[in-house]
């Protein structure tokens, strides 16, 4: 059994001092600290810094070179194993609009590595497969070339790995695509890439539709005559929203509004590509070219191409730009997109019989160690 003390916890509501967290591959309690005997546990000094719940990415490409399109048992791993250095302890490797064969071989690759026992990095929640049920006129850096009809079927014939997939509710078949899947009740649908009005958006959450890929990324606009899919999507409290708060993808001008708006249901997401901790150069996204320069990553027409932003970045860029409380940052990244996927019940929060997912951070989430399932797996 092993015990973090000295730290600043960061429960669901409140932060608290004077308390310490006794787990091994579970939270088994949260005690006050003057009632830890030191000699039965292997115990961990957190000296004076957060002790946070393991981040949940439910949304991301690549990481380190790598991309989960890519199919590769050895970049999954290796995905995994970087990202949980940036506190990030469950997560959805997301493929691109690809071809059948392709994406079909990456959820073959991501079954394998998730059903691995050994504890390598961040666990695999399961596949979210960001198209190719889209828009062609919103296809921001996907391909063209690869874009089908909604099936529900493939989605309901994949949903032993996959959590999430997006569609663009407009589209012929997608309202038919939405209802099998909802029906299912397995895999989260999402729109995204879509082109929808407000009343089209509207029709596809009423056959289901109960999440929104990148608010704002590559769909119709809020106007004031016209509410889009982000009018949709802000005004109903049945569906979550994803954002890149990157500063880049967003203005974080609006970070406040739509955390206002969504409450807990607001999910901080990456979108990190294959450069994602790699340095300035030419890369590729779904078979495309893409340059990094910063935070930027964008095709060669100017088209914004994924991110390059940590998880931990993005609650630190929330926290700096808006007036929540740590505790309600912290649950961007970790409760509420693990409620939005359904394992809201096992992992995401610091509570008792929750898996051990912990991380310890300084004040500006700069992770210093990160737990997993018990095991710390970065120092």
């Amino acid at each position: 059994m092993k015990c973090i003390r000295n730290g600043r916890l960061v429960l669901p509501d409140s932060i608290v001092s004077g308390k310490a967290i006794l787990f091994d591959d579970k939270i088994r309690a949260i005690i006050p600290e003057n009632e830890v005997n030191e000699t039965e546990y292997e115990v961990i000094d957190a000296k004076g810094a957060l002790v946070a719940p393991g981040l949940v990415d439910i949304h991301i490409h690549g990481y380190l070179g790598e991309d989960a399109s890519d199919g590769s048992e050895e970049g999954l791993r290796k995905m995994a194993a970087g990202i949980a250095k940036n506190g990030v302890t469950s997560w959805c490797p997301t493929t691109m609009t690809l071809s059948v064969e392709e994406i079909t071989r990456a959820f073959d690759t991501a079954r394998k590595v998730k059903a691995e026992e050994n504890c390598y990095g961040a666990k695999i929640l399961g596949v979210n497969c960001e198209g190719p049920f889209i828009n062609p006129s919103k296809k921001g850096a996907q391909s063209e070339k690869f874009i089908l009809a909604p099936d529900g079927d493939f989605i309901v014939g994949n949903a032993d790995i996959l959590k999430l997939f997006t569609l663009a509710p407009e589209m012929e078949g997608a309202l038919e695509c939405i209802q099998k899947v909802s029906e299912d009740g397995r895999v989260l649908a999402s729109m995204g890439h879509t082109g929808a009005t407000f009343e089209e958006a509207n029709a596809g959450i009423a056959a289901g539709v109960r999440h929104t890929t990148h608010l704002f990324n590559a769909m119709t606009p809020l106007m004031h005559r016209n509410p889009g899919v982000v009018g949709a999507a802000l005004s109903d409290n049945r569906v979550s929203c994803e954002l890149i708060a990157d500063t880049f993808h967003v203005h974080p001008g609006l970070y406040s509004m739509v955390a206002k708006a969504k409450g807990n249901k607001l999910c901080l997401i990456t979108d990190c590509m294959r450069a994602g901790g790699m340095e300035d150069g030419d890369y590729t996204l779904g078979g495309q070219h893409v340059i990094k320069t910063g935070i930027q990553c964008l095709l060669e027409d100017g088209t914004i191409a994924g991110s390059v932003l940590k998880l931990n970045e993005a609650v630190r860029n929330v926290k700096n730009h808006t007036d929540l409380s740590l505790a309600e940052v912290f649950a961007c990244a970790s409760l509420n997109p693990a409620k939005a996927v359904g394992e809201g019940e096992r992992i995401g929060s610091l509570e008792v019989g929750k898996c051990a997912d912990i991380i310890i951070c300084d004040d500006d989430i700069h992770v210093n160690l990160t737990v997993i399932d018990g095991e710390v797996v970065n120092l």
